[in-house]
């Protein structure tokens, strides 16, 4: 099955292959999860103020059943997101092991007391 992706480019220019790149993850997220309903990225280049060197900002939100996961990687926090294809490896690594994490939870957990 192919997820349903939404890609979306803010304050940069499309990119073809920034846009393969995270295709081939985002098909990828299906090995990790149960029915994937949908994929939005959205990736953000450096804002305009910045002389040189700005970081890239990546969101994912994907929305399983029951549950909207979210991961957001880039921004002020890592020099590596300078890179979008850094910034991208690392929102899909963390998205990856959201879904893992959430293979790994009880369906239904216990009731609390």
């Amino acid at each position: 099955m192919t997820i349903p992706m939404d890609i979306t480019f803010k304050n940069l220019e499309h990119s073809a292959a920034l846009e393969a790149k995270i295709r081939e993850r985002g098909a990828r997220l299906e090995l990790h999860g149960d029915t994937i309903q949908r994929c939005r990225v959205v990736v953000q280049g450096p804002h305009k103020h910045h002389n040189k060197g700005g970081l890239y900002e990546v969101r994912i939100d994907v929305r399983v059943p029951g549950e909207e996961l979210v991961v957001s990687r880039g921004g002020h926090r890592n020099q590596a997101h300078e890179d979008p294809y850094v910034a991208v490896r690392d929102a899909f690594d963390a998205m990856t092991q959201q879904l893992d994490s959430r293979k790994r939870r009880p369906s239904n957990p216990p009731p609390r007391i």
